[in-house]
């Protein structure tokens, strides 16, 4: 979800105030995901990296986390979503932590969209951590393949990605889900974050919707 900071920029605002407005952005896109009948919605909220940011944007960007779990955990249950999070959670607070488990909790038996939210979470790190997890469980040698790697993962039971929408127009993966995003289309929109609405998703949609996806095959061979 890139912009933000660039959104309040060009708008002459503090940086901030763009990761409120990208809030409003993603409750936007859960509704429309919801509305479209998209089954999994995965999001980059707080990477590894993020912790870098300077010390009051991060402490920021901890307090608007906490308050849209106050705001819009009710409305998600109402929406019958289910929520979890995803990464290195003991990197939060203690407070924090028990916020997130009590939401996942709550919205756990909800049938409809599955969102998925990444915090503290990097491609490499949740690599990382699956090896440390297989050695601990002393995986054999000749059991490990990709069946097996994929069952240590943040996301073992959440579908490999279909699509991947990258705003702002950035050109890279920035170490998301680097494992999963294997045969992922790619969609990039000049659109900041703070600006994708439901116009700009329904677009990313349709486009994927006319991609061919061989997985390695042929056009034949799927035909």
């Amino acid at each position: 979800m890139d912009g933000n900071g660039r959104w309040a920029k060009k708008k002459g605002l503090p940086r901030i105030a763009g990761h409120k407005v990208g809030a409003d952005s993603l409750k936007e896109a859960v509704k429309t995901c919801a509305e479209a009948g998209v089954k999994h919605l995965t999001v980059y909220a707080f990477s590894t990296e993020n912790w870098k940011r300077p010390k009051e944007e991060v402490g920021f960007l901890m307090t608007l986390f906490s308050q849209t779990l106050d705001r819009e955990v009710a409305e998600l249950e109402k929406n019958n979503v289910r929520l979890r999070f995803l990464g290195r959670l003991q990197d939060f607070s203690p407070e924090l932590q028990k916020k997130m488990k009590a939401a996942m909790e709550r919205l756990s038996k909800n049938t409809g969209l599955n969102l998925n939210v990444m915090v503290s979470y990097g491609g490499r790190a949740e690599i990382v951590d699956a090896i440390l997890e297989m050695r601990k469980d002393e995986v054999p040698n000749d059991e490990i393949n990709e069946e097996t790697v994929g069952k240590y993962l943040y996301t073992k039971d959440v579908p490999d990605p279909d699509l991947l929408i990258r705003t702002a127009s950035e050109m890279r993966v920035s170490n998301f889900l680097l494992w999963q995003i294997a045969y992922a289309e790619i969609y990039v929109t000049e659109v900041l974050w703070p600006d994708f609405r439901k116009k700009e998703l329904l677009a990313a949609i349709v486009d994927y919707s006319k991609r061919e996806r061989r997985f390695g095959k042929t056009s034949e061979q799927i035909k």
